[in-house]
């Protein structure tokens, strides 16, 4: 039996990640706006011993197209609107007790100082289980909600990002862990020599700290990458804990695996210091039979001008609509929206022989992430050979709607993993880094002699 065992992370993409996945007749779209749902959604996650939830998050409303918001917005799409994501896990904290709380907050638009107190905050509230997804936006349309003409460029948002996360985790070391005495006899509240001053002047920031929020319960927040490009992997390398991608077959996960530990220890990082997620949306049912009766009434409701749109985004400054839907899928030009993505469905294409059409439906199905329908034991003996081949330590799943599927998931297939013991039966401690199983990164002025 493997010693190795899988973690899991929960993808709350409100109402659902595929496209008509809100129009399903099991489905609650009102997950996107009711907190109520949130904290039910979460506490199915925790029974099923999942390592963490999940939030993306994006500012600005999607569809828009053009930065004076002439373009045609889409209203039979799902996930229009949203509760901010730092917000929903600071309130989640306080009515869930072991699973790790992860959201979305982007380098692109945002400064690091908030970033770095309320990531901190949250870990402090939540006793250890916080962790930041660092990403760099992907949407053109952020742009203009932030004084921008046009969207940063791809080069630029990354250069950015990793001077952001030096200047985050810099803040987060303001404070060594044993700083504060609160000694009421001789009047004295902190030790002095271990308060750190970053004093950062970079190329886009300039930040003179301390943070004013102790060094948190895990040291620092979990941080969480999701950019697979090159310098997405060169920057989640150095920086991430937890990695979550996109690969479809075995080969490619390995790859992605042994490239991305072979860059952390470049850094100085030892390879399972990293836990890397591929997405992957599980249709389950009782049989192969009936969950492949579940992907069909899904797919027999998406619409194919929403499809199209999801590849249009990914297709440069190439218009895709000028092209025959079931002909092959043209040379793209690069992409300044989502790199690695556009590189996945080009070559999923070929492999595939897939038309444009066939192209946007997976789009609109998952998002370009792994499909895997079937009964409890087809998803478990899935799980397991990615697992065993060393493809990936773990998955963070999507779900079409909710919250039926993530329910599914909870109560037919974690049952199995656990009975191949694969996955916990129960956590392993009460951090999001403990359950992980990644190390506390050493305060640097600690580390440093400087304190």
């Amino acid at each position: 039996m493997s010693q190795r065992k899988l973690h899991f992370g929960a993808f709350l993409y409100t109402p659902g990640n595929h496209s008509a996945g809100w129009r399903h007749p099991d489905a609650v779209p009102r997950t996107d706006m009711q907190f109520h749902y949130y904290v039910e959604m979460t506490r199915t996650a925790e029974r099923g011993r999942l390592d963490t939830i999940f939030f993306q998050d994006t500012a600005a409303v999607g569809g828009s197209g053009a930065l004076d918001g002439t373009s045609a917005y889409r209203p039979t799409q799902g996930r229009q609107v949203w509760l901010e994501p730092a917000t929903v896990i600071a309130a989640l904290a306080a009515v869930t007790s072991h699973i790790g709380l992860i959201a979305t907050a982007t380098t692109t638009y945002n400064e690091p100082y908030n970033v770095a107190r309320r990531y901190a905050t949250v870990d402090h509230i939540s006793g250890g289980r916080a962790g930041w997804n660092l990403v760099t936006s992907q949407v053109e349309d952020e742009a203009g909600n932030f004084g921008l003409e046009k969207h940063v460029d791809h080069a630029v948002r990354y250069e950015r990002a990793s001077e952001f996360y030096d200047v985050v985790a810099g803040l987060w070391d303001s404070w060594e862990d044993d700083a504060f005495l609160y000694d009421k006899e001789s009047g004295q509240y902190y030790d002095t020599s271990k308060l750190h001053f970053l004093r950062h002047r970079g190329a886009h920031f300039s930040v003179r700290g301390p943070l004013n929020v102790a060094r948190s319960p895990q040291g620092r927040p979990v941080v969480a990458q999701a950019g697979s490009s090159d310098v997405g992997r060169e920057l989640a390398a150095r920086s991430a804990d937890l990695v979550f991608t996109a690969q479809t077959v075995v080969r490619d996960g390995q790859a992605f695996c042994r490239d991305l530990r072979a860059r952390a220890e470049r850094y100085g990082r030892r390879p399972d210091d990293i836990k890397i997620l591929p997405g992957l949306m599980p249709i389950v049912g009782r049989t192969d039979a009936e969950a492949q009766e579940k992907l069909e009434t899904l797919q027999s409701l998406m619409d194919d001008r929403l499809a199209m749109a999801a590849l249009a985004r990914l297709c440069g400054d190439l218009d895709i609509y000028q092209y025959d839907p079931d002909g092959p899928l043209p040379p793209l030009p690069p992409s300044n929206a989502a790199k690695a993505r556009q590189a996945l469905i080009v070559e999923l294409a070929k492999d595939n022989n897939l038309t444009i059409r066939q192209v946007a439906r997976y789009l609109g199905t998952t998002q370009g992430h792994r499909l895997l329908v079937g009964s409890p034991k087809t998803v478990a003996d899935s799980l397991e050979e990615w697992l065993l081949a060393g493809a990936a330590d773990g998955f963070n799943l999507l779900f079409p709607y909710f919250p039926a599927p993530l329910n599914d998931f909870v109560d037919l297939v974690v049952p199995e993993l656990q009975r191949r013991g694969i996955f916990r039966t129960e956590y392993e401690g009460r951090t999001l880094r403990e359950n992980l199983g990644v190390p506390i990164p050493p305060n640097r002025f600690t580390r440093q002699g400087r304190g």
